[in-house]
């Protein structure tokens, strides 16, 4: 997989980890990024297939929600 720069703000990455009762290293939030990255990335990839299938270009909510319980 090609190393992306990740488009994610990280204090709101910060805020999540937080919300769940810990502290996160700056380490641990870019990790958390980039996790957060790959995943995404493999669910608009099957999101855009489904909707490919569809024969639609356009990729709607639905698309989305099915394409996240498949990946």
């Amino acid at each position: 997989m090609k190393k992306s720069i990740s488009v994610i703000p990280h204090a709101p990455l910060a805020r999540i980890i937080a919300d769940q009762g810990a502290r996160a290293s700056a380490d641990g939030v870019k990790a958390f990024a980039e996790v957060l990255m790959e995943t995404a990335d493999k669910i608009s990839k099957k999101a855009v297939a489904i909707a490919e299938h569809s024969g639609r270009k356009t990729v709607t909510d639905a698309d989305v929600k099915l394409a996240a319980k498949q990946v």
